[in-house]
């Protein structure tokens, strides 16, 4: 019996090859411009994405304060993070940079346990300890 892949995988898999694409771009960009108009011009293509995709389906956004603070909130954090990402893809190795700055889930998991009550099992607790060890030799220069 062959199983279908669930949809949720699928997308998961094409976010996985666009943001592997889109860590060159950073280090491409700041070979030729400052990390802060790195920051202005991959904003304006995110805003153009965003007008297109929700022109194309008509979509009217639900506006609930307590999820439209949080959604801002995350743009917030989101942004910040990109100002230092830029900036430390400028100065470093875009393969390394990448592979230390993919390793966010760690904190998303110690962060959902005591917010959201998610748990991670033992395995996954395993998880991060290789995920720890692998940002220990990505980070330490050879």
């Amino acid at each position: 019996m062959v199983s279908r892949m669930p949809a949720w995988f699928t997308f998961a898999l094409i976010t996985l090859l666009l943001w592997g694409l889109w860590g060159i771009f950073p280090k491409l960009a700041t070979n030729h411009i400052d990390p802060r108009s790195v920051l202005v011009f991959e904003g304006i293509g995110r805003f153009v994405v965003t007008l297109v995709v929700l022109a194309m389906i008509g979509f009217r956004p639900e506006m609930k304060v307590e999820g439209v603070s949080y959604a801002v909130l995350g743009g917030l954090i989101g942004s910040i993070g990109a100002v230092f990402f830029f900036y430390a893809v400028s100065q470093g190795k875009a393969s390394v940079v990448v592979t230390t700055t993919a390793l966010y889930p760690l904190i998303t998991i110690l962060v959902s346990y005591p917010l959201l009550g998610e748990e991670p099992s033992a395995r996954q607790g395993l998880g991060m300890v290789f995920a720890m060890i692998a940002l220990v030799l990505f980070s330490v220069e050879a």
